[in-house]
């Protein structure tokens, strides 16, 4: 994992870092940019991380990044389109050729198991 991934493949610490503020505001009332908040431990944060509810922020753009749904992505607006897209293209980026011929091969299993050939 690269610095800044999470282990939820929907956010990256850095690039969504606005919006983990924001969030942790809207949901616990938390100011995570304080003097206070620096006593809080890793695995405090990253729990309450974990936790944040889908009305937040970045509760509303990692839904928008992990929609599955052909029939609701085709109703997205200009800007859920782009949301999306820029994930997709993002993670595409990031696949290494191990990882692209791995999923080449699983999704060749699949199809072989729907066609009665697995």
């Amino acid at each position: 994992m690269l610095p800044g991934e999470s282990n939820d493949p929907y956010y990256d610490l850095f690039e969504d870092w606005g919006l983990i503020v924001s969030s942790f505001l809207t949901q616990y009332g938390l100011r995570i940019q304080t003097k206070e908040f620096e006593t809080v431990s890793w695995d405090e944060f990253y729990e309450l991380l974990a936790g944040i509810a889908p009305e937040t922020p970045l509760g509303r753009v990692v839904a928008i990044r992990s929609e599955t749904d052909e029939k609701i992505i085709k109703q997205f607006s200009r800007e859920q389109r782009k949301i999306y897209d820029d994930w997709q293209e993002r993670q595409a980026a990031r696949m290494t050729p191990e990882t692209y011929l791995q999923q080449m091969e699983e999704l060749e299993r699949m199809m072989a198991a729907m066609c009665g050939g697995g």
